[in-house]
């Protein structure tokens, strides 16, 4: 098994990492010092799970690579539409592309039946801009229920978790899920094909839709935005609108706010991915998480005005950023 991972930041690393373990034919791309690191000294995880370093082959530059069998993203979202020029050269006929993205994905309505199907979500996949560069044929959706993040050039820091659930747009166990799973677990996660892996995506978006922004605009961690009286039940609000959301689309989350609360209680003084970002002059990737329920909702008919009020204001945000 080929693979390539086009953006081994700390999510793409860790997973070529642990799949170069297994015995794949393991590729990492990147860039700047961290690619420099990776060339001399390999990937190294520190894990509580045990820390390890894999030698795979990393670049710059995906021609050096030629086709593959599987390409994971570890893009942010926002730059999908523009990564044509590097992942032209990883596919051929067959080639899969795992997205492992945050929110609403731009395959979402594909082959989805009912109503919706084929429907372009405009947020994530303006004029068809993502699906022009990244077939909705080769999708395979990816919700990732791991932490990691990068202590330094070369190092992961794996903070908890493990599972990358994986699955395909129309439901089926194919044989490209069940071979990339198969790979995932040899080389020590969990890797399960979900058949219905959009009830996966609402569940962790019930999280990312919330903390996020809320994060961003208040420079918070987790646990303080749980301990925070107010801000909780802002967040509480926004999840209750975007359950409604899911189960106008006939998704079921499967597990109580409290109980989503408490989990992130848990992770303590965690940064998001986003409050990162934004402390490192870093666009906001907020359209696949916010502006994409917004419009779902606006499909679906749901009313979700604490929704359009933290997204009208982080949205001011994160043009400060793009500036």
């Amino acid at each position: 098994m080929k693979v390539a991972i086009l953006g081994a930041g700390a999510i793409g690393a860790y997973v070529g990492a642990a799949l170069h373990q297994a015995g794949a034919d393991v590729h990492l791309v990147a860039r700047g010092p961290h690619l420099a690191a990776m060339r001399q000294h390999g990937v190294r995880v520190l894990s509580p799970r045990g820390d390890f370093t894999a030698h795979a082959h990393a670049t710059d530059d995906p021609a050096d690579i030629g086709p593959v069998d599987y390409v994971f993203l570890g893009l942010k979202a926002n730059s999908y539409a523009a990564c044509g020029p590097l992942i032209e050269p990883l596919l051929h006929g067959s080639t899969a592309v795992i997205a492992a993205q945050n929110g609403i994905p731009w395959w979402y309505f594909h082959r989805h039946g009912g109503p919706y199907d084929g429907r372009l979500i405009e947020s994530v996949d303006p004029g068809g801009a993502v699906s022009a560069v990244l077939a909705p044929e080769r999708a395979i959706g990816c919700v990732v229920y791991a932490a990691t993040e990068l202590e330094g050039p070369g190092v992961v820091r794996h903070l908890e978790g493990t599972r990358f659930s994986i699955g395909e747009p129309d439901r089926s166990i194919s044989p490209r899920c069940q071979a990339f799973g198969e790979a995932m677990r040899a080389g020590g996660l969990k890797c399960p094909v979900e058949p219905e892996l959009r009830n996966d995506i609402w569940l962790k978006l019930l999280g990312n839709i919330s903390f996020n922004p809320i994060s961003a605009l208040a420079r918070a961690t987790m646990r303080e935005m749980c301990h925070h009286g107010g801000t909780r039940q802002v967040i509480h609000t926004m999840m209750e609108e975007t359950l409604a959301v899911a189960e106008a689309l006939d998704c079921r989350v499967g597990i109580s706010i409290e109980r989503r609360l408490a989990g992130a209680e848990k992770v303590g003084d965690h940064r998001t991915s986003t409050l990162q970002d934004l402390e490192r002059g870093k666009p906001l990737e907020l359209d696949v998480l916010l502006t994409a329920v917004i419009e779902l909702a606006d499909v679906t008919g749901v009313d979700v005005p604490t929704l359009r009020t933290v997204h009208a204001i982080s949205d001011l945000l994160a043009l400060g950023t793009a500036a």
